[in-house]
């Protein structure tokens, strides 16, 4: 029993060994392509950062936009009512 568990042992064994040592030896490969993809930016990762920036300058000019129109729709108002009580006449 024991001489069938020593010959079928290497082979048995074999395949976790050989895994193993392939593990091994690609794994400094393995490394160093994750620190290259971490390091350089593809040209679709580059298309779509610089979309999100032009999407958020667009955002920005608009509330920007906005922002001067309610101011000028104010002043016009407060214009408009200070022209009003002026033409009143006074009691």
């Amino acid at each position: 029993m024991r001489l069938i568990l020593l010959l079928a042992a290497p082979l048995l064994l074999g395949g976790c060994l050989a895994r193993t040592a392939v593990d091994i030896v690609t794994l400094p490969v393995k490394a160093v392509s994750a620190g290259v993809d971490a390091a350089t930016t593809s040209q679709s990762e580059a298309d779509e950062r610089r979309g999100r920036e032009m999407r958020e300058e667009e955002e920005r000019l608009g509330r920007e936009a906005r922002h001067r129109e309610r101011e000028q729709q104010r002043r016009a108002r407060e214009q408009q009512e200070e022209e009003e009580e002026a033409a009143e006449p006074s009691s």
